[in-house]
C-alpha cells in the first residue's frame, strides 16, 4: 500500500491507496474515482504495511483510502465502517473525518 501523509492548513491529511491502483479511474455509475499520483503518490508516499497505514490513519484529521486492501486494513482496524465503504468498479473507497 501507498501512505502519503501531509500537514494542510485543516489538519493532517492522509491518503491511502492499493498500489495496483495508482493511475486508474474507476466508475461506479454515479462517479468516478481517479487514483492520480499527484495526490496517492508522489515523493511523499511511502510503501507501508498495515500497521504503519493504522498509524498514519490515526493521526489523520481527513483521509482518503482506494483499495481492496487499504480499505480492508481501515475496516479491521475499526477506523472505518464497513457500511460506509463504496464501490467503484470492483475496488472500494473510504474517507475518514475526525471531528
Amino acid at each position: 500500500m501507498l501512505l502519503r501523509e501531509r500537514e494542510t492548513p485543516e489538519g493532517t491529511l492522509v491518503s491511502v491507496c492499493d498500489a495496483d491502483c495508482l493511475g486508474e479511474t474507476y466508475d461506479n455509475g454515479t462517479a468516478t474515482l481517479t487514483v492520480s499520483e499527484e495526490f496517492y503518490g508522489g515523493p511523499d508516499a511511502v510503501e507501508a504495511a498495515p500497521e504503519a497505514v493504522v498509524d498514519g490513519l490515526r493521526r489523520a484529521q481527513v483521509a482518503n483510502i482506494v483499495g481492496t486492501e487499504a480499505v480492508g486494513v481501515a475496516v479491521d482496524a475499526g477506523l472505518v465502517d464497513e457500511e460506509a465503504v463504496l464501490e467503484f468498479d470492483g475496488t472500494r473507497h473510504a474517507q475518514l473525518l475526525w471531528l
